[in-house]
């Protein structure tokens, strides 16, 4: 793919989404009463369009491109690994001022964390961030077994990615930082500013495209599952508190136990300390 094609490929699929979205926020009644003047309107939509060309269509630029190894990640900083939490907070934020402010709704409800008493959701996302683990063995499992017995054995990975190799020979504090972020502003962009207004199957369609860059496409399998579960649990409680618990909870045994286990099992893996 030629090289100034490659970069213009997130920023034309994500100018497509938004105008998709926008027709569909306005179907469902849900557009941001600030939309109605044409200044506001294109800064909130063209600050929408910037993060998911960032975010979640970049990985379609580095379609072919080399896989990254472990020494490509030598130089990047921590402050780095929540750059991409940091667009989408900055996304949302763009898109909420220029659609509410001045109309007097609460961002709580229309991101969804109104209407609920968090400490009775965050109990349940717990709950579910812990069987969220079952599902997603169970399914990866199911699946790489149907690919591996139709001869498909060269599409399931035997060895994690590099880039979460390098995360999980990080400190603690980094990691646990990493999954708490990426529990609350992840859902807060895909299960509370899109999920209402295009619809779960297309939410977790995103969501699984942010995660591409890992380089492995049978990971999608577990993260497309995972969005499907969170989103189904927003749509179930009407709020995004059991959903954030869940993932925050899923992500920090996945970082501090899950993988290094396995990688120390199976040895040969870790990078050298930092």
């Amino acid at each position: 793919m030629p090289e100034i094609l490659r970069q213009m490929v997130p920023f034309l699929c994500a100018a497509l989404f938004v105008l998709g979205f926008e027709r569909a926020a306005r179907r469902r009644g849900l557009e941001p009463p600030g939309f109605r003047q044409p200044a506001r309107r294109l800064i909130g939509l063209g600050g929408l369009a910037l993060g998911l060309a960032i975010t979640v269509f970049a990985p379609l630029g580095a379609v072919g491109a080399p896989t990254p190894e472990l020494a490509d990640f030598a130089a990047v900083r921590p402050w780095q690994l929540f750059a991409v939490h940091l667009v989408l907070l900055a996304s949302t934020i763009v898109w909420y001022s220029s659609g509410y402010a001045g109309s007097g709704a609460r961002w709580t409800t229309q991101l969804g964390f109104g209407g609920r008493r968090p400490g009775g959701e965050l109990a349940l996302g717990v709950a579910v961030g812990i069987a969220a683990w079952l599902v997603v063995l169970a399914a990866t499992f199911l699946i790489a077994s149907l690919v591996t017995a139709v001869g498909g054995d060269g599409l399931v990975p035997d060895r994690p990615p590099a880039a979460v190799v390098w995360l999980v020979s990080q400190g603690v504090l980094l990691r646990i930082g990493l999954a708490v972020s990426a529990g609350v502003f992840e859902e807060v962009f895909f299960r509370g500013l899109l999920q209402p207004r295009v619809g779960l199957l297309a939410s977790t369609g995103l969501f699984a495209l942010a995660h591409l860059s890992y380089g492995q496409p049978f990971m999608l399998v577990g993260i497309t599952c995972l969005s499907l579960l969170y989103g189904l649990l927003v749509r179930w409680r009407q709020s995004l508190w059991a959903a954030v618990a869940a993932h925050a909870l899923f992500d920090l045994v996945q970082l501090l136990v899950v993988v290094p286990s396995v990688l120390e099992r199976f040895g040969g893996f870790f990078p050298e300390g930092p």
